[in-house]
């Protein structure tokens, strides 16, 4: 069944390579991005490929923006646009944290239950939330990534129990990335040394950070998407999908494990 699929934050990494994979599985992609140059290269790119993308800008943290939605009769809302942070609780700018809540948590909600008004009346509809493994287990110094990604899971799981209630047949579901080279995670580390002067508690490990950063990222990251791109499609597809869906599978036994014994 040939399905209409909004996708946010397409313009790179998960969030592309899922809106072509969508597409070539006979699907209607609307592909956002966050500005017009992205957009501009998805077309390119889409063009190239052969492959029908609609693509315009969508910046989820505007208002205006995210009423373009409420005209589209949506069968699966894809909620990946997302920010990253990292640095210490003790010290990072409480505005940084702010920021990653407006858009992770916050503009995603608003989103959403734009979204919804139209598959609740429907009575059908999917919405997913791209969440991540961070989201599940405290990890020092991204915390304020993690936060946002924690309290995303929560509504995901909670809004997936309100809506049964309903009984509106609106699907949700938690897609829980680990570490996969995008680059974002890369850029998201590195984003606290741009702030973290001699006057940081950690100023003296700065170097030894940065070292270790880059041989865990090295060791741990998924070389591609494949993973978490097939985990997207299957949800999207699905009647009923599970709650949640983590990949690479090796980085979500893990993170289990850790629970467990406590980490």
């Amino acid at each position: 069944m040939t399905k209409t699929i909004l996708i946010t934050g397409a313009g790179s990494g998960i969030g592309r390579d899922a809106a072509f994979a969508l597409a070539a599985r006979g699907h209607r992609v609307l592909a956002t991005t966050l500005d017009e140059a992205q957009a501009a290269a998805l077309r390119a790119e889409a063009a190239q490929r052969g492959q029908p993308l609609e693509v315009f800008t969508l910046d989820i943290s505007s208002a205006a923006d995210r009423q373009l939605l409420l005209p589209l009769a949506l069968d699966v809302l894809i909620n990946n646009a997302g920010v990253g942070e990292s640095g210490s609780l003790a010290e990072v700018d409480i505005d940084r944290i702010r920021q990653v809540f407006e858009v992770n948590v916050f503009a995603t909600l608003a989103l959403t239950q734009l979204a919804l008004r139209g598959m609740i009346a429907r009575r059908r509809g999917t919405v997913l939330f791209v969440s991540s493994i961070a989201g599940r287990l405290p990890v020092p110094f991204l915390m304020p990534y993690a936060m946002s990604k924690f309290a995303l899971s929560a509504a995901g799981a909670g809004l997936r129990a309100e809506m049964d209630q309903l009984g509106a047949q609106v699907q949700i579901a938690l897609i829980e990335p680990g570490a996969i080279h995008t680059g974002f995670n890369q850029a998201m580390v590195a984003r606290k040394y741009a702030w973290m002067g001699s006057q940081s508690y950690f100023a003296g490990q700065a170097e030894r950070m940065r070292t270790r950063e880059g041989r865990l990222f090295g060791l741990l990251e998924a070389r591609d998407t494949r993973s978490i791109v097939a985990c997207i499609v299957r949800a999207a597809e699905a009647r009923r999908p599970r709650l949640r869906y983590v990949a690479p599978w090796i980085q979500g036994f893990g993170v289990r494990l850790a629970r467990i014994f406590g980490v």
